[in-house]
């Protein structure tokens, strides 16, 4: 099994728990944090008709794009939800009646060139072991114009005391709750461990014009903790 099956296979095991430990180990923050995501994309662009969830897992974020679409007044006609873990799939189906769910990885999106208004990808760019390849399949399947908007825990520039308690808080506490929640240990050791492996917000944002897109918008919520980076295919662009 190569590392990114490891990954998914990891995923299958806490779908289940996923949504409870989410919210108890981030306090319920990561709520704003999605809210604001959404909100930002909106304000940037206002004609969407489809949006894209890669890695949507349980289907969290896409309730948020329909929420914060209502709230914004954006009449979003088609919300698409992809993952490689067909079990995150099948909690996300039981929750999400609106979307169309597909099993797929980043690397290679089940979507037809210029086909989606944006593509949203919340604390999963880090899992994806491709990451350049998945961000040039974002750009193909975007429309000239739209947008990709990233969640992120990146990993911190310098040592502060701040980032010293970040530090505290990912290896010691979340390995321990959210084991304890999930049952699966592992699980949880992993994320601090990507984390730390990840880029920084700088890198990611290179990367991100690298493969051919303009930076639009950079967000770092409580203390640098989580990182929100928008970035848009231009409007004239070459497949």
């Amino acid at each position: 099994m190569d590392k990114q099956q490891k990954i998914v296979s990891m995923f299958d095991d806490i779908a289940s728990t996923y949504d409870v430990a989410n919210r108890v180990l981030s306090f319920g923050i990561d709520k704003q944090w999605r809210k604001k995501g959404c909100d930002k994309a909106f304000s940037i662009k206002k004609d969407v008709q489809t949006i894209t969830d890669v890695a949507c897992g349980t289907g969290d974020l896409l309730l948020f794009w329909k929420e914060r679409a209502a709230k914004n007044g954006v009449d979003v006609q088609e919300y698409i939800g992809i993952d490689p873990a067909v079990k995150m799939l099948e909690v996300a189906r039981e929750k999400v009646d609106f979307a169309q769910f597909k099993e797929g990885k980043a690397q290679e999106l089940p979507l037809e060139d210029s086909s989606t208004d944006i593509i949203s990808i919340s604390y999963g760019i880090r899992n994806v072991v491709d990451r350049e390849d998945a961000l040039k399949e974002f750009y193909r399947a975007l429309k000239p114009g739209g947008l990709v908007v990233i969640l992120e825990f990146t990993k911190q520039e310098k040592s502060t005391l701040t980032s010293a308690m970040t530090n505290l808080y990912t290896t010691k506490i979340l390995p321990a709750v959210g084991g304890l929640i999930s049952k699966n240990y592992e699980a949880y050791r992993y994320l601090p461990d990507s984390i730390e492996d990840f880029l920084t917000t700088r890198m990611l944002l290179d990367e991100l014009e690298s493969a051919g897109f303009e930076q639009r918008y950079t967000k770092s919520f409580s203390f640098g903790i989580s990182t929100l980076l928008i970035a848009q295919k231009p409007a004239k662009s070459h497949q």
